[in-house]
């Protein structure tokens, strides 16, 4: 990977944090890429070594799509989520989700006024820009069915009326690896909702050293502005970005690689589950927006591999043999990829 490059989103680590300028900051006159860029800058004043799930929000960001974080507690999900709405300048909330939660606790619900003693609809915590479901595989299936309609149609519908959500919108749901009592497995459907899976992994040494120098100097993770973080870009940038997104070529021959990789995965007899149509348009749309972070209008090949596993790999599923016999959906995944033959 060119050290002019940011690290694609997917479960590698990152290094120790950039300094304060980063390398892959493109000088372009394009305001809103500029700006978007100057993000990860922002971001690396609070948070160390996770710059591969700042593409995946960025990424998901351009596509208008969501975002599946893993990873262990205590490797900064919240923050990161945090420091990034600081960043855009957009405005954040954050549920926890429990065993008890309740859909109307996520959407809203209807409510008497006391004043007037009439129905009136309570907006829920899913009205804002960037919002943080918090370990979401902890609510019964019930309460996670209703973040649904709002990932997929951008509103919500309560007491057959259809209220739109704020633009952008964008869901960065967390989930622990590690623990399974008490959980409820994200069904397939609801998987296939969210664009992106980015694993957040423990930090080396050397980052794990530069979070632990910051502490000792005062970083204050409930507080994101004190630790310098500001707005560079805001909601007009992110929507200019996803109209731009949309103009970025893709040649004929880089589609049938799309599809051929797709099907490639149908064909793994490992798995039980492929990637759906749905799921080869995703990764078309992640690698159009890659492919204009980088500062391109046209997709190469290198973009739809550098997104295949963010975008693919929480859409399959191995057959039960398979999970016995120690394979892993992302070694099955890359073989998929190393026997699909790239167009020149």
């Amino acid at each position: 990977m060119s050290e002019t490059t940011p690290p694609p989103p997917y479960g590698a680590g990152a290094g120790s944090p950039p300094a304060a300028g980063l390398p892959w900051e493109k000088k372009s006159a394009d305001g809103p890429r500029e700006r978007l860029n100057a993000v990860r800058r922002e971001v690396a004043k609070a948070v160390v070594g996770q710059d591969a799930a700042v593409s995946g929000l960025l990424v998901a960001l351009l596509c208008g799509g969501h975002v599946l974080m893993e990873g262990v507690p205590g490797v900064a999900k919240t923050l990161l989520v945090r420091t990034l709405a600081g960043a855009l300048d957009v405005d954040t909330r954050r549920v926890q989700f429990t065993p008890d939660l309740m859909p109307g606790d996520i959407t809203g619900s209807m409510v008497i006024e006391s004043s007037a003693g009439e129905l009136v609809f309570r907006e829920g915590p899913v009205f804002t820009n960037l919002l943080l479901a918090d370990e979401i595989n902890r609510t019964p299936p019930k309460t996670q069915s209703a973040l649904l309609e709002a990932m997929e149609e951008g509103q919500v519908s309560v007491d057959g009326t259809s209220r739109q959500l704020p633009v952008p919108f964008l869901v960065a749901a967390t989930q622990n690896p590690v623990e399974y009592e008490g959980t409820y497995p994200l069904p397939e459907a609801q998987l296939d909702r969210f664009l992106v899976k980015v694993v957040l992994p423990v930090p080396d040494r050397s980052a794990e050293l530069e979070i632990l120098r910051r502490h000792a100097s005062g970083f204050d993770p409930r507080d994101v502005a004190g630790a310098g973080v500001t707005a560079v870009a805001g909601p007009a940038d992110i929507v200019a970005g996803q109209e731009a997104v949309r103009t970025v070529q893709v040649a004929d021959e880089v589609v049938g690689y799309v599809v051929d990789i797709a099907r490639a995965t149908r064909e793994a007899p490992s798995l039980e589950l492929g990637v759906s149509p749905r799921g080869a348009t995703a990764l078309l749309r992640t690698a159009r927006a890659w492919a204009w972070l980088q500062g391109r209008d046209y997709v190469t090949p290198d973009d739809v591999k550098a997104l295949a596993h963010a975008t693919l790999a929480h859409r399959l599923s191995l057959r039960p043999e398979a999970e016995l016999e120690g394979v892993q959906v992302g070694q099955v995944l890359g073989s998929a990829l190393a026997s699909v033959p790239v167009p020149r």
